[in-house]
C-alpha cells in the first residue's frame, strides 16, 4: 500500500515537472546566481538570502510556466507538437493545474517578503508581467521579446534583494539574458510558423517566415554578445571572464549553424542542450572570476 502511494505521488510530480518543464530551469536560474556573485562585490550576501532568492525563482518560474499552460490549452490541443502535453492530453486537469499555479505564486510572493519590503512589493507586479506573456502572441509579433523582459527581470530582482535598488551595471545582465532568450524562442517558434499562421497567432517566424526569422534571431543574438562583453567593462572582470565571453559567443555561433530554413531537426538540440552550456559556462565564468579575484 505504501509503495503504491509513493508510486503514484512520484508520477503526480514528474506530471507536474514536465508541464512546466523543469528542467528548462536552467536558462535562466545561473544568470541569478551570476548577479548574487556581482552584487556580493558591494552588499553582504548571507545563506539566508541565497535560500530565499532560489525559493522565489521556483516559485516563479512555475507559476509562470503553470499559467501558460493554463491559457494556452486550448491552442496546444489543436497543434499536433503539443497536443500530448499534461492538460490538452487529459493527465492532468485545469482545476489542478489552477491550484498548483496559486500555490507556487503564493510561494514566491512569500519569498519576495522574506527578502524585504520593496521585493514583497514588486513581487505582485513581476507577476503580472510573468502571467500576461501567455496573451502576448494572440496580438504581437513582439512575444519573443516580451518573454525575454519576463525571465530577464530574474539577474535584476537578485541584484534588488540583496542591495535595495536597481544598478545600470546589472541591467547589463538582464539585457543580456533578455535578447539572449528572445533569440533562441524565435528558433524554437520556427517549428510551429505554420500553425501560428493558421491558427492567427503571431510569431516573427508566423509574420516575416522562417529564413527572415533566422536573421533576426542572429541580430538578437548580437546584442547578447555585446551585452555579455559589456558586463567585462561595467564589473571590472579579469581575462579568465573575457575568454567565458568568447566561449559564449562561440556557443552562439553553433546554436545559428544548427538551425537552417529548409532544416529544422537539430533545433531542440540548440534550444535546450546549446543553451543550457551558455547558461552554465556564464555561471562558471563569473564564479571562476570571483574565485580568483580573492586568490589573487
Amino acid at each position: 500500500m505504501t509503495a503504491l502511494l509513493f508510486r503514484n505521488f512520484s508520477e503526480r510530480i514528474l506530471i507536474y515537472g514536465r508541464m512546466i518543464k523543469f528542467s528548462h530551469t536552467v536558462f535562466a536560474l545561473p544568470f541569478a546566481l551570476s548577479a548574487l556573485i556581482l552584487v556580493s562585490r558591494r552588499y553582504p550576501v548571507t545563506l539566508s538570502d541565497i535560500l530565499w532568492i532560489l525559493v522565489a525563482m521556483v516559485g516563479a518560474r512555475s507559476a509562470a510556466m503553470g499559467f501558460n499552460r493554463l491559457a494556452d490549452a486550448g491552442i496546444d490541443a489543436r497543434n499536433p507538437r503539443t497536443a500530448n502535453r499534461e492538460i490538452p492530453a487529459g493527465k492532468l486537469s485545469r482545476s489542478a493545474a489552477t491550484l498548483f499555479v496559486a500555490i507556487f505564486s503564493g510561494v514566491f510572493i512569500t519569498a519576495a517578503a522574506m527578502l524585504g519590503t520593496l521585493c514583497f512589493y514588486l513581487s505582485f507586479p513581476v507577476l503580472g508581467v510573468l502571467f500576461f506573456y501567455s496573451y502576448t502572441k494572440r496580438f504581437t509579433w513582439l512575444a519573443h521579446i516580451w518573454l525575454g523582459f519576463a525571465i530577464s527581470l530574474a539577474p535584476t530582482g537578485a541584484w534588488v534583494a540583496i542591495a535595495g535598488h536597481f544598478s545600470w551595471e546589472i541591467l547589463l545582465l538582464s539585457l543580456a539574458l533578455l535578447t539572449y532568450i528572445a533569440g533562441f524562442d524565435i528558433l524554437y517558434a520556427c517549428q510551429d510558423a505554420d500553425f501560428d499562421r493558421a491558427q492567427g497567432l503571431f510569431s516573427i517566424p508566423s509574420r516575416f517566415g522562417i529564413p527572415k526569422a533566422l536573421v533576426m534571431a542572429k541580430l538578437i543574438h548580437g546584442l547578447s554578445y555585446g551585452a555579455f562583453l559589456g558586463l567585462f567593462f561595467a564589473f571590472d572582470m579579469s581575462g579568465v571572464y573575457l575568454m567565458t565571453a568568447g566561449l559564449i559567443g562561440l556557443l552562439l555561433i553553433f546554436e545559428h549553424w544548427l538551425v537552417r530554413p529548409d532544416d529544422l531537426r537539430n533545433v531542440h538540440i540548440a534550444f535546450f542542450h546549446v543553451n543550457s552550456l551558455i547558461s552554465i559556462t556564464l555561471f562558471a565564468g563569473i564564479l571562476t572570476d570571483e574565485l580568483l579575484r580573492h586568490m589573487l
